[in-house]
């Protein structure tokens, strides 16, 4: 089954072609699969080995000079290691860049606790003008990547190897209604979906689903809100639980309103396993999932 990162591979690599201003930085990770394009394009596919601070220092000197760099590795290397040169060499230079990370945060658990990045969002939300994409199959990877490389801003793509069964058109930058009920609303980011349809089936809620997750689309929240008619918000993200808690009480802020964050927990699960250990040991699972949304939304 292809992945998210076989797509953005696939992808990137076409437009290479068909976008002169469009150049890729890596850091070893995924360099295989760019043989091709580093061959076709050898000025504009550029590795710098294992070193992500220059990583992200090289595509901001590109940024500077019109190019429109791609950079990508892991998620821990490209968003936490290096994060003063995201600070710094990008928001404090005003220029941008597409960051198009991998191994999201808990995708290769044999390779420890170094390759995992639960927090890349929090942290990227201690900057300013950051657009973050979070796709939850490989056509919705795709689409926001091609979004992602139009203009000059600054984008987090968030790939995972957890998809959702099937992809969902990205038409707009808010969240998208996939069922309506007036018994709370849940909003399932990303590659959480099917957990989440899983989990509320027969439950009279509305389920929001969000692919662009920064900016939080506040409006679209206070409509499902207004219409579920009940304030009570449910929010589930691949990512650190409370992620996106303090923009849905901005959103609700004149409103009596409940939010409860579900994501992955602070502490550090120490035995490797796989992907799907982790779901579970998070509370993540189909089931588990229904025990926490049920046990609040009917509290």
């Amino acid at each position: 089954m292809e992945t998210m990162r076989d797509r953005f591979i696939t992808t990137t690599t076409r437009l290479l072609d068909e976008d002169p201003r469009i150049a890729l930085v890596l850091a070893e990770i995924s360099r295989d699969g760019f043989g091709p394009a580093e061959r076709a394009h050898p000025n504009r596919v550029v590795n710098v080995g294992i070193r992500e601070q220059l990583l992200i220092g090289a595509g901001a000197g590109m940024a500077l000079t019109g190019v429109r760099p791609v950079m990508h590795t892991f998620a821990s290397f490209l968003v936490e290691r290096p994060f003063e040169q995201v600070k710094l060499d990008l928001g404090h230079q005003g220029v941008g860049g597409v960051l198009v990370s991998a191994g999201a945060s808990y995708d290769w658990p044999a390779g420890g606790f170094t390759h995992m990045s639960p927090g890349d969002v929090a942290l990227l939300d201690t900057l300013d003008g950051w657009t973050v994409y979070v796709p939850g199959h490989p056509d919705e990877a795709e689409a926001l990547l091609r979004q992602a490389v139009v203009g000059d801003g600054r984008v987090y793509v968030r790939l995972s190897l957890q998809s959702n069964s099937t992809g969902r058109p990205v038409t707009h930058p808010g969240f998208g209604t996939v069922r309506r009920g007036s018994g709370g609303v849940v909003v399932a980011v990303g590659p959480m979906l099917d957990n989440v349809l899983a989990a509320t089936e027969g439950l009279d809620t509305t389920v929001l689903y969000a692919t662009t997750v920064r900016p939080f689309d506040a409006a679209g929240l206070r409509q499902a809100v207004g219409t579920a008619g009940t304030a009570d918000v449910v929010i589930v993200e691949p990512y650190l639980a409370g992620t996106s808690t303090a923009a849905a009480n901005d959103a609700l802020a004149d409103l009596p309103h409940r939010v409860l964050g579900l994501g992955v927990g602070r502490s550090e699960l120490r035995r490797y396993g796989q992907m799907t250990d982790h779901l579970v040991a998070h509370g993540l699972d189909a089931p588990s999932l229904r025990q926490r949304i049920t046990g609040f939304l009917l509290d």
